[in-house]
C-alpha cells in the first residue's frame, strides 16, 4: 500500500480505506445540502503529543470557510492550516494547507490544493475535478472518478452533513475519496453518542472512527476516534489517535461565525 506522509489528524481523520461490506448505499454522498455550516466560520485546534502519558502542545491547526466564485458558480473555499510549534520543529517540522473549492448546490467539490511540508518531506498537488466527464485532472494526468468523489477537506465538510439521527451504532457510512491520484473506496463507523471532556469543556457529542490509511505518521485500521457536536454543526471537538511512537490528540479551542449556537457544551472548562 502507498505510504501517505500525514500528521495533522484533523486534515486527514477521514483518510481510510474499506475492508468490508458497508451498511449504508454508496450513494450516501452524494446529494446532500449543506446545513452545517456557513461561510466565514472559523475554527481552531491544538494538537497534542504524547509520549509515556505526557501530552505537549505540538501545534496548531486552523479550519476556515469563504464564500467566492469559481468557473461563475458560487464555492465555498474551504482551508485547513497546520503547523508545529517551532519548539517542536526540530522533531518534525510541519507546515500544511489544504484547499477545497466545493459547490454550495452540491458539496462536491471542484478543486483541491495541497501544499505539503512535513519532516523535510515536501508535495504540492493541484487537482481540479470534471464533474460532467467525472474526471480529476493532477499533475501527473487526468484520471477517472466516481461521480461523487471527495478530497480529503471537502469529505470533512460533507460528512458535517450527514444526519446521524438515521444511524445505528456500528452502521458504516461509505465514500470515496480521490488522493495522490488513486480513489480509494473508504467509510465511517458510527459508534453513537456520548459526553466527552475536552481541554475546552465538557460537551454532549457524536462518536464516529475513521479506518486510516497506514502511513509513516499513522497505522492503519480503525485506531483513530473523533468526536463531533451534538448539535446542529457537527464540528469534530476531539481526535485521538496512537501513532507509530506515542499519541496524538486535537482538541477544538476557538471558533468563530458558527452557523447554530453550540448547544452541545454542557461547560466551559
Amino acid at each position: 500500500m502507498k505510504q501517505l506522509k500525514v500528521f495533522t489528524p484533523l486534515a486527514l481523520l477521514l483518510v481510510g480505506f474499506s475492508t468490508g461490506s458497508p451498511t449504508l448505499p454508496p450513494d450516501t454522498f452524494c446529494g446532500i445540502q449543506n446545513k452545517a455550516f456557513k461561510a466565514d466560520e472559523e475554527i481552531g485546534y491544538t494538537v497534542y503529543y504524547a509520549v509515556a502519558g505526557v501530552y505537549v502542545n505540538a501545534g496548531d491547526a486552523t479550519f476556515t470557510t469563504k464564500l467566492e466564485t469559481m468557473n461563475n458558480k458560487p464555492v465555498y473555499h474551504c482551508v485547513g492550516d497546520g503547523k508545529t510549534n517551532p519548539s517542536y520543529d526540530w522533531i518534525y517540522k510541519v507546515r500544511d494547507k489544504y484547499e477545497s473549492y466545493i459547490d454550495t448546490a452540491t458539496m462536491q467539490p471542484l478543486r483541491f490544493v495541497r501544499n505539503v511540508n512535513e519532516g523535510g518531506y515536501k508535495k504540492y498537488q493541484n487537482i481540479t475535478f470534471n464533474k460532467t466527464a467525472n474526471t480529476a485532472v493532477a499533475n501527473e494526468g487526468v484520471f477517472k472518478v466516481p461521480a461523487c468523489v471527495q478530497d480529503v477537506v471537502s469529505a470533512m465538510y460533507y460528512a458535517r452533513n450527514l444526519d446521524f439521527s438515521q444511524l445505528k451504532p456500528e452502521d458504516r457510512i461509505p465514500f470515496s475519496m480521490f488522493l495522490d491520484n488513486e480513489v480509494f473506496n473508504m467509510y465511517i463507523r458510527y459508534l453513537g453518542r456520548e459526553e466527552i471532556k475536552t481541554r475546552y469543556g465538557k460537551f454532549r457529542a457524536i462518536k464516529i472512527k475513521p479506518l486510516l490509511l497506514k502511513g509513516t505518521i499513522f497505522e492503519g485500521g480503525e485506531n483513530m476516534t473523533v468526536w463531533v457536536t451534538d448539535d446542529a454543526n457537527h464540528i469534530p471537538v476531539r481526535v485521538e489517535s496512537p501513532i507509530v511512537v506515542g499519541k496524538v490528540k486535537v482538541d477544538m479551542m476557538s471558533y468563530k461565525n458558527l452557523r447554530y449556537p453550540l448547544t452541545s457544551l454542557i461547560k466551559r472548562r
